[in-house]
């Protein structure tokens, strides 16, 4: 089995999660009866983590499958168009932006590794983007007719730009028979509303939060980076997610998450005058990307300010109130913070360096 073929199979053929079974159940049973039919635009959105492109994906090849009738459960996975699928090359399925193909993601991590980290920022930024002349280049395939179902995907679609998502709506307004439109997105909020009142939204949102405690403690086999996984951490880690499996497992893997009370730790330093923000700076820099500790440091102002308004702490494992208690920030500082935090986001888009961001953060902290 190829390497392309491992990554579109663990995307198109993949189990079915806990809290989508409803959902799948409604969808193919729609499908399955005679002549019927899934709406012309369908759009999956939401928060990051709730597994709506894994059921996207899924949708896709049981849709296109030749067997679907016989497999209601998932694509047979043996059929001609299911191994177009593994293959990456069905003649049936538009995916924009191209980066978000299963096998073209696969193929950028193999084939075209970027020379920095810098560097990758700038290609994915530019990569998600939709254009109106990406949108343009769909209509042979959209209106070429008497090809059977044909289906595209626009992941990411808040990235579309205004001129893209006005070509889209025209196309929206003219539905082709078997031609199925399905958006994904992070952000429907961003979305124009001319756009989403012409989709279907997938009630993929209501997640129970049983199937996804169990899911998450099953995901997690017990330990993590060497640490147990309570109940307790469970419950933190899909609190922290908003109730989202997946980015609640992603928070348990990240190496950031680990390093919250050590940010603690540093962060006395700083404001006891034990440690120069110049050392603290070249320690984390040899313990975190500044990616993941911008990522670190916004999820503790967001527990500060919770404990600044008397609310309770949603880290329950790490000692923040009682630091609070020693050092209160003042609020304009902690806005100021979080400004850094903004900018320096902003700054490292625009190529700025990583030791001039963390030097500048860390100057920034030992004033919090």
């Amino acid at each position: 089995m190829t390497d392309i073929t491992k990554a579109t199979d663990a995307i198109y053929f993949a189990p079915l999660l806990p809290w989508q079974h409803e959902l799948w159940t409604q969808l193919t049973q729609r499908v399955s009866v005679s002549s019927g039919q899934l709406p012309h635009a369908l759009l999956a959105a939401g928060m990051s983590g709730m597994g709506k492109r894994a059921f996207v994906w899924r949708l896709v090849a049981w849709l296109l499958c030749y067997e679907k009738h016989k497999h209601p459960l998932g694509a047979c996975g043996q059929c001609e168009s299911c191994q177009w699928l593994r293959s990456g090359t069905h003649p049936s399925l538009q995916v924009l932006p191209l980066i978000s193909l299963p096998v073209s993601a696969e193929h950028n991590q193999q084939e075209s590794k970027p020379k920095s980290t810098k560097s990758a920022k700038a290609m994915s930024a530019s990569a998600l983007k939709i254009k109106v002349d990406d949108i343009r280049a769909l209509q042979p395939f959209i209106y070429q007719g008497g090809q059977g179902m044909r289906i595209c995907i626009l992941d990411h679609a808040e990235q579309m730009t205004i001129a893209a998502a006005n070509a889209l709506l025209k196309t929206l307004e003219e539905p082709q028979s078997q031609v199925h439109l399905i958006l994904i997105s992070d952000m429907p909020a961003k979305l124009l509303p001319t756009i989403k009142s012409r989709v279907q939204q997938l009630p993929l949102q209501t997640i129970d939060h049983k199937l996804a405690f169990d899911y998450v403690k099953e995901a997690l086999g017990g330990t993590i980076n060497r640490e147990a996984v309570t109940d307790d951490a469970i419950e933190q880690l899909l609190q922290l997610a908003n109730g989202a499996p997946l980015a609640a497992i992603m928070l348990a893997q990240a190496p950031w998450y680990h390093k919250r009370a050590l940010w603690i730790t540093v962060w006395q330093a700083l404001r006891a005058g034990k440690r120069s923000s110049t050392a603290a700076s070249d320690y984390w820099q040899s313990q975190l990307s500044i990616t993941e500790f911008i990522r670190l440091s916004e999820l503790m102002l967001l527990d500060m300010r919770r404990i600044s308004l008397g609310l309770e702490s949603m880290q329950q494992d790490i000692d923040l109130s009682v630091t609070l208690a020693k050092y209160q920030p003042l609020d304009n500082a902690l806005n100021q913070f979080a400004l850094s935090l903004q900018e320096s986001k902003v700054a490292l888009q625009q190529n700025v360096q990583e030791k001039f961001a963390y030097d500048k953060l860390m100057q920034e902290l030992a004033q919090l």
